[in-house]
């Protein structure tokens, strides 16, 4: 059985398009990942020229990265049995799990392309990886 994978990436969501002998199956993957938010400043110090308190900011950053590691770790999952993997999308999402995928060196050698694109319906995304993979 020859499966080849499309997997459009954003930091939201996820289209995973699975070739089977020529017939193609879509899932969509949700991230739940918090979107980025501007903080509004910080606490002053009693005592001049000392920094503000960032902490809440950095917090919210580590937080949202451990978020997009398991959602990548989910991805990889739903994809390791495929024969080659065609990566595109908007982003860096994208280059991300790229490297999340190069950890393990199995995986690694299934990545045929990374591409940059715009957004695109669900129609558009399975066209691009049956013409990527004719």
């Amino acid at each position: 059985m020859l499966k080849n994978v499309g997997l459009w990436v954003d930091h939201e969501k996820a289209y995973v398009v699975s070739l089977i002998n020529g017939t193609a199956q879509m899932s969509k993957m949700e991230s739940d990942v918090e979107s980025h938010i501007k903080t509004l400043g910080g606490s002053r110090s009693k005592t001049p020229y000392a920094p503000q308190d960032i902490s809440a900011e950095r917090k919210f950053e580590g937080r949202r990265k451990k978020h997009l590691r398991m959602y990548y770790k989910q991805l990889i999952k739903n994809v390791k049995d495929a024969k080659q993997i065609y990566i595109f999308g908007p982003g860096e999402a994208r280059t991300e799990l790229e490297k999340e995928m190069k950890k393990s060196k199995p995986l690694s050698k299934k990545i045929t392309a990374n591409e940059c694109c715009d957004r695109m319906t669900e129609r558009q995304i399975i066209a691009k990886v049956k013409k990527f993979y004719q």
